[in-house]
């Protein structure tokens, strides 16, 4: 699926357990993470976790 990272936080937090724990959103820019010399073009399940309840916070 291609979306906007809303729409894929959106769907992350919809989804069962076992769905979440191998979800991934491929960037289509890399990002800078702490603690790691190189950019990363996927956010983790942990990462998405955050994102999604930022979103819902904000609604």
């Amino acid at each position: 699926m291609i979306g906007t990272i809303r729409d894929c936080a959106m769907h992350f937090a919809i989804f069962k357990p076992f769905a979440k724990a191998q979800a991934r959103i491929l960037l289509t820019r890399p990002v800078h993470r702490e603690g790691q010399k190189t950019r990363t073009w996927l956010l983790n399940p942990d990462e998405i976790e955050q994102l999604a309840e930022r979103l819902q916070s904000e609604s």
